[in-house]
């Protein structure tokens, strides 16, 4: 088949040699591009042509372009009715399968669960380890022996003899791939032993080694022999042959049996060593690939003669959605095909997003995945049916079949069109989007969900002879649930009303919705419109045009500034653009004032939240280990209070300085006791929001509250941001600096020239950032918010020297105040270091904590501040309690009197 290689002219020339009947068909309208396959590449449907000899149909040229192909086509010539012409790319000969890196992440976790055990469950170790121990020397020594001498020479033959098998069937670079996991499965073995030994945890060293009956050597903590052969067996194949992994596993159990009884092992290194070997097996058939298997075009159109087809030549065409495999398929004197392969290998595609999903949204929000490939077939096959049934506008399914032991296919009549995306303005006319709406409520009244009403699963479709309207075919129909709940089918017109939307504009969308299903109907959809219940794809196309649009309504501030306008004038003349999905919305409400506008409840776990679990307990973690260490009680009872008292004035002294701090940046008078409150309360705000982000909330608020124009009072609290945020580098370079030129030789705070050295390196890494245009862009698009609202805020002020002052003072003074605090904390437990050596760690550890998404960066900030002092030269007995002290003063103190403040303002109605 040389589809792709005739020329139009040839196309041409060869048409003029066909039978009449042949040219004409021929010679017809090129069709539309077909998206059923997933792809904008189509085939001419072929004519039927009399009694004769079976004529070849024109093959397509299927390069991909945007929008509509150009096509080329070859002479139809008659050929036997045995040939079979593919074509589809050249198969890789090696894949990296999804399955083996998720078998392989998983070993790593099953490895870390092991020692986590062995570290945390010591007694019951121990215990199981003494139980066997007594049970062991009831068993009979020759016993003993027989078993040790059996299980060793079948490690060594049982692999021998698969490498035998595995070479006279011409299998050799499986081979290899054993050997190569086999090398690295040793290397590791060595290096683990190495670490339990040298540097673990005693709790790990005595679960996963004992001493050797009658002698004073430990055992090995990992079998280095043992762990090379099950890497070995497994990366050369061993789970697809029943046989030799019964085998495998029998001389597994019956060498650890062995060992056990000998007290050579434990019971915990022999899951460690089993689990190694699995884990390095399959991290090297992912890095390196494996062989593959997956059913070419030919061998699809041999399953395709076994069912009843008589196929011509096959194409193939773009991936469908996960990954799912389609071919257009040429029949001999029939229409053509589409079909569409489901092989092992694309199942365990998407598999993390679909787990984060799970994790993600509500469970009556997220579809469960088939877990054999029969299950997939027959759930693609039954939504065909079903939907085929409710009378929806989709394609005919009119046969299945397997195709070998991994892999399916699903045989459907072939559908022209093209997808949403790639369809003319004008073929979108009103009839269209009703009949998309027509085959989704056909589906609903069923109960059945199509779950991927995006624009690649909407296929425009031209006038046929049959249906002499444009219209919508729905396709991708393999996600789809019957018997769903309301919820589910809510989600369905919330995806499609948006997907519409972002192509014809929210008001053509609403209405055609309406039209069809009713206003009622439309505005159940509203409560879902939220991007967590999109799919990703529409997710990624909302997020691209909510920004253009915020880019094109800044760009247009921008330019009413350089022509003279104020900025207060450009703001009203260019508001905040609205959401995308507000706009959807909003268009529901004309129709239907009553709908339900508050958003369902579909996620129940934000990244946010995940994030700061995970930061949380790796930060609780480290803290209680030091916490361990330190012993902070017996420190506690030995402290010098009046130092802790200064502490404690200088913690108070630190609201000061953020009213005055807030107050400087307005240019409005604010009353300084509300303004001093409104600070307090921010510490009840911070134990519920990540550091630094619920206090600029709560200020935005205040100010707002007292007369401020919102656009101003956000721009003010910015600029006391961004101030802060340069005051708080120069401070910490500052102090570095001194704290560098008197370092001595046990501390870790760098020399004044590493702080210059530093200093230079950053400014090079800012000007060669500035030099990438994409970098200088991404920066300016994330700036120019900031230069529009914050640096004229700034200009304003300069009108007035008082407000600056007061407002770069009171920066300083908070910083200042909070270093002093936890001088004098280390103080109260009778050590000190310079001012400016704590200095430099308050600063650093206090902006990388703050960075941990943890409310008031708990954990990461006790972390970080206890291993600056220590490393400054700070005992860890000393600078655990005095950082404990130092938080109880500035974060944990101030909750209530914060929550009191935060109470008195609402009430106040100044918050």
């Amino acid at each position: 088949m040389t589809g792709s290689s005739a020329s139009a002219d040839q196309a041409a020339d060869a048409s003029g040699t066909m039978p009449d009947d042949t040219a004409g068909a021929a010679a017809g309208p090129a069709p539309e591009s077909s998206a059923q396959a997933g792809t904008d590449a189509t085939a001419v449907p072929p004519a039927l042509p009399p009694a004769g000899p079976p004529v070849v149909p024109p093959v397509v040229d299927l390069v991909k372009a945007p929008g509509l192909q150009h096509r080329s086509t070859l002479p139809a010539e008659t050929r036997p009715s045995s040939h079979v012409a593919v074509d589809e790319p050249l198969l890789a000969a090696r894949v990296h399968r999804p399955s083996d890196l998720i078998r392989f992440l998983m070993g790593i976790l099953g490895v870390a669960a092991v020692l986590v055990l062995a570290s945390i469950a010591t007694s019951t170790t121990t215990g199981l380890q003494s139980d066997i121990s007594a049970g062991v020397t009831k068993v009979p020594s020759f016993l003993t022996t027989i078993t040790g001498v059996i299980s060793t020479a079948a490690v060594l033959i049982v692999p021998l003899a698969f490498a035998v098998e595995r070479l006279i069937k011409r299998d050799g670079l499986r081979v290899a791939d054993g050997v190569l996991a086999a090398v690295l499965a040793h290397g590791i073995s060595l290096a683990v032993d190495l670490w339990v030994v040298k540097a673990a945890p005693e709790s790990i060293t005595a679960a996963l080694t004992q001493q050797i009956p009658n002698t004073t050597t430990l055992t090995d903590p990992v079998h280095g022999y043992l762990t090379p052969v099950i890497a070995y067996m497994t990366a050369v194949g061993m789970a697809s042959r029943p046989r030799w992994r019964v085998a495998l596993w029998g001389v597994v159990l019956l060498d650890g049996l062995s060992e056990l009884i000998s007290g050579h092992t434990t019971p915990l290194s022999i899951a460690v060593t089993i689990l190694l070997g699995l884990t390095v097996a399959y991290g090297t058939l992912y890095a390196v690939g494996t062989p593959n298997v997956r059913p070419t075009g030919e061998t699809l159109l041999a399953g395709l003669r076994k069912v009843g087809f008589a196929p011509l030549s096959a194409h193939r065409s773009s991936d469908g959605p996960e990954g799912t495999r389609r071919y257009l398929v040429i029949q001999e004197r029939a229409l053509p095909l589409d079909v569409h392969v489901i092989d092992r290998e694309q199942q365990a595609s998407g598999f993390f997003y679909r787990l984060w999903r799970r994790l993600q949204l509500r469970t009556v929000t997220v579809r469960s995945s088939p877990q054999s490939l029969r299950q997939a077939l027959e759930q693609e096959a039954l939504i065909a049916y079903a939907a085929n049934a409710a009378g929806a506008h989709s394609p005919k399914l009119i046969a299945t079949s397997e195709l070998g032991p991994d892999a399916v296919i699903l045989v459907y009549e072939r559908v022209e069109g093209r997808s949403l995306d790639l369809a003319d303005d004008a073929e979108l006319t009103d009839d269209v989007l009703a009949d998309a709406w027509t085959s989704v409520k056909a589906l609903h009244d069923r109960r059945i969900a199509h779950r991927r009403l995006t624009s690649e699963s909407l296929l425009v479709t031209p006038p046929t002879a049959t249906t002499p309207d444009s219209g919508i075919c729905l396709i991708n129909l393999a996600g789809g649930d019957i018997a769903s709940g309301d919820l589910t089918l809510r989600m369905d017109l919330a995806q499609l009303l948006t997907t519409l939307a972002l192509r014809v504009g929210p008001e053509r969308a609403v209405a055609s919705a309406n039209k069809v299903l009713g206003s009622g109907r439309t505005a159940s959809a509203m409560p879902l419109l939220q991007p967590v219940g999109l799919h990703r794809s529409t997710r990624l196309a909302l997020k691209h045009h909510n920004s253009e649009h915020k880019a094109a309504v800044a760009a247009a501030r921008t330019e009413q500034m350089k022509a003279g306008v104020k900025v207060e004038d450009a703001l009203t003349a260019n508001p905040d653009p609205q959401d995308f999905l507000s706009q959807i919305r909003e268009q529901i409400l004309e129709v239907a004032p009553q709908a339900p506008v508050e958003p369902a409840r579909l996620q129940r776990l934000k990244p946010k939240t995940l994030i700061t679990l995970v930061a949380g307990a790796f930060a609780a973690y480290l803290l209680l280990g030091q916490l361990a260490a330190a012993n902070p009680a017996s420190a506690f009872s030995h402290a010098k209070w009046a130092w802790a008292l200064a502490a404690l004035a200088a913690s108070a002294l630190s609201y000061v300085g953020a009213a005055m701090s807030l107050a400087g940046f307005v240019p409005e008078q604010l009353p300084f006791w509300r303004t001093l409150w409104a600070q307090v309360a921010g510490s009840f705000v911070k134990l519920v929001a990540p550091a630094a982000v619920g206090g600029v909330a709560l200020n935005a608020r205040f100010l707002q509250r007292a007369g401020v124009r919102p656009g101003q009072a956000v721009a003010s609290v910015g600029a006391s941001q961004l101030v802060g945020l340069g005051m708080h580098i120069l401070l910490l370079l500052g102090f570095g600096f001194v704290a560098g030129t008197g370092s001595g030789k046990g501390s870790d705070i760098p020399s004044s020239r590493t702080v210059i050295a530093g200093l230079l390196v950053a400014a090079v890494l800012v000007l060669v950032g500035a030099a990438v245009p994409p970098v200088r862009r991404w920066t300016v698009t994330r700036l120019r918010t900031l230069f529009i609202g914050v640096i004229p805020r700034m200009l304003d002020l300069l009108r007035s020297p008082s407000k600056i002052a007061t407002g770069f003072g009171g920066i300083t003074l908070v910083s200042l105040a909070f270093v002093a605090c936890l001088d004098t904390s280390i103080r109260a437990f009778g050590e000190s270091l310079p001012f400016a050596t704590i200095a430099v760690v308050y600063l650093a550890g206090n902006a990388a904590g703050s960075a941990v998404p943890t409310p008031g960066g708990i954990g990461a900030i006790e972390t970080l501040l206890i291993g600056g002092l220590t490393g400054a030269g700070l005992p860890l007995t000393v600078a655990t309690p005095a950082v404990l002290l130092f938080r109880l003063l500035t974060f944990w103190l101030p909750v209530l009197p914060g929550w009191i403040a935060f109470s008195f303002l609402q009430r106040k109605e100044a918050l």
